[in-house]
């Protein structure tokens, strides 16, 4: 055993793909791997702000790049996993953090939103689990982590297809944690509470809802991205190798009730 207590926690040598990670959450992550040693395969959707993003994080960590993939594709999340393999040889560590949250109420759930939520949501994490876990199996070292959500807990009815969405992501996780613990491969679902980030933006500026929710939270504050960095890290390495299949909650005990 090593005598320094963060050995555990680098990774050095070692390649991660983050799908979304040119901002917030996705980007907190990709910075804490790279700080701890590994090179990171930065992935967003495309267009020039989304590259813009995408290669401020890049400049942060040398020897990592950025990719774009447009889930809402067909297709390309294998397209992403064959680039990025082409690009570091290898994927050792699976960050699926992107997705798409599209509100409509229960009765007026389009087709359109349902299709396009499933396929950056879910018909991508497949595509990315088959093409990468099989060869990090083969090695004997991997690590899958799924940015999950509290409305897997708490699905509100204007969010159907999206907690839905990443309650499947987060079942699947199990299922392949089962299947390839043997061979050093570990699957953990990290569900974020309130962040503050875009995505939350409007709901946390209005001032009833803002007060609302912080009174349910115990930590009497909304979470940043950096929050699930250290989590994120943890799950990632060598420090959590004996941490499979477990859902963590990153949100100040809002799930204490």
């Amino acid at each position: 055993m090593s005598p320094d207590p963060f050995a555990a926690f680098r990774l050095d040598g070692r390649t991660a793909l983050v799908t979304g990670a040119r901002r917030e959450i996705g980007r907190a992550i990709a910075l804490a791997l790279g700080g701890a040693g590994a090179r990171v395969a930065v992935h967003h959707a495309g267009g020039p702000e989304e590259e813009a993003d995408a290669a401020s994080v890049v400049a942060a960590l040398p020897g990592s790049a950025a990719f774009a993939a447009d889930f809402a594709v067909a297709g390309a999340g294998q397209a992403l996993a064959r680039e990025v393999v082409a690009t570091f040889g290898r994927v050792d560590i699976l960050v699926l953090n992107a997705s798409i949250e599209i509100v409509q109420p229960f009765g007026a759930i389009s087709g359109e939103a349902f299709d396009r939520q499933v396929a950056v949501n879910l018909r991508s994490t497949l595509d990315l689990l088959q093409a990468l876990v099989p060869a990090m199996a083969a090695r004997g070292w991997g690590r899958v982590l799924t940015i999950g959500s509290v409305q897997e807990q708490w699905p509100m009815p204007t969010m159907l297809v999206y907690a839905g969405s990443k309650t499947m992501q987060h079942t699947w996780g199990l299922a392949l944690a089962r299947q390839y613990a043997a061979q050093g491969v570990t699957f953990n679902n990290l569900a974020p509470g309130a962040i503050e980030t875009a995505r939350n933006r409007a709901q946390l500026a209005d001032p009833a809802g803002r007060a609302w929710l912080l009174e349910r939270i115990p930590a009497k504050r909304f979470g940043r991205p950096e929050d699930l960095a250290g989590p994120a890290l943890l799950l990632c390495s060598d420090a959590g190798a004996y941490i499979n299949g477990a859902h963590l909650h990153a949100d100040g005990g809002r799930m204490l009730g």
